[in-house]
């Protein structure tokens, strides 16, 4: 009995820290961006459909208003850039588009690393 209710505290501790966390991927983007473009027809419909998009909402910014996004630590260099923040930190980054399976794959790895994100059906 003893060990049952310590397994729901955790699991109730886990539920009330990931209902707190407000996780988002913000993605910088310029005009004439060609990878913006990409991601845009290739991941841009799905995304907020996915586990992922749902754990961390998309927002885009343009690079021109980087600056004036609180949450972004550090300059933008490349587009498009995603960044992925807590409130009102950021977290990690990763630059750059190349393919629809690299963007999942790394995003997924680097959202389990930095958050409570857990991949299912691994």
């Amino acid at each position: 009995m003893r060990k049952l209710i310590q397994n729901a505290m955790a699991v109730f501790i886990i539920l009330v820290a990931q209902a707190g966390a407000s996780y988002e991927l913000i993605m910088v983007e310029q005009q004439g961006c060609h990878y913006c473009e990409r991601w845009k027809e290739e991941i841009g419909p799905i995304y907020p459909k996915t586990d992922v998009g749902m754990f961390a909402p998309i927002r885009m910014v343009d690079i021109t208003n980087v600056d004036s996004t609180p949450e972004i630590a550090a300059a933008v260099v490349f587009t498009p850039t995603f960044i992925i923040t807590d409130g009102d930190r950021e977290i990690t980054r990763m630059e750059g588009y190349m393919s629809e399976d690299f963007f999942w794959g790394v995003l997924e790895m680097i959202l389990e690393r930095k958050t409570e994100f857990k991949v299912t059906g691994r």
